[in-house]
């Protein structure tokens, strides 16, 4: 195609092994420094510079200075929604790394995604919501309905906030381990915010993965249970 969008571009600027392992880093929804994502890429920090700066000029970065340090972080929710999906189908077709461990089942089983949770506690919570029908779909349209919006004000999130953001309030974002929906979007956000001032999950440093204790577990699975027939 001569016109439209230049997806042969975007899919150059993700397709490389070292940008592809930093893009990957940055999903953790952190800003991170040049050293930090070179060490992760396995490549000088001139080289890295060099791909960070194609990332940035490509629109998928978005770079920040905080004294002497430079940091990047992921340009915005719909480029982490981007990575998400290319890994979900890159999964689905079995294009696998073969350097598996702990690691890969924690990471599966709850990890940030930018900015909000993944893995198969977030696939459970939002069947839970869907389930409740505190959550429904219009078309492609992804709607908190009156009861859904009672549910997330009794949790103490403050959706007047969420509403007067520019962000979109609800969205699916497909899973990549689980290959169903999670919750993204400023409420999806939100709920991981909460989660984290409950003390019900911690975050691994260094990594995506995110860790619930064992009453943050007990109360999660409580609050978003699903009747099974």
């Amino acid at each position: 195609m001569r016109e439209g969008p230049d997806i042969a571009y975007v899919s150059t600027l993700i397709g490389d092994p070292a940008r592809a392992n930093m893009l990957t880093l940055l999903m953790s929804g952190k800003a991170l420094t040049v050293s930090e994502l070179a060490e992760e890429a396995g490549v000088t920090i001139q080289t890295a510079s060099s791909h960070l700066s194609k990332l940035h000029t490509g629109g998928l970065l978005r770079p920040r200075k905080q004294g002497r340090h430079k940091y990047y972080a992921l340009a915005n929710e719909d480029v982490a929604r981007l990575l998400e999906g290319v890994m979900g189908l890159a999964a689905g077709v079995g294009h696998l790394r073969r350097r598996t461990g702990p690691k890969d089942a924690q990471l599966r089983h709850a990890r940030v995604c930018y900015n909000h949770l993944a893995g198969a506690l977030a696939t459970q919570m939002f069947d839970s919501l869907m389930a409740k029908r505190h959550l429904v779909l219009k078309g492609d349209d992804l709607i908190l309905t009156d009861a859904g919006a009672a549910f997330a004000r009794d949790f103490d999130i403050e959706l007047d906030v969420l509403h007067s953001a520019r962000a979109p309030l609800c969205r699916e974002c497909l899973d990549w381990s689980e290959r169903r929906s999670h919750l993204a979007g400023s409420l999806g956000r939100a709920f991981l915010i909460r989660f984290e001032e409950l003390s019900w999950v911690k975050r691994v440093e260094q990594t995506r993965i995110v860790s619930f204790s064992r009453s943050g577990d007990e109360a999660f699975r409580k609050l978003f249970s699903i009747e099974r027939p």
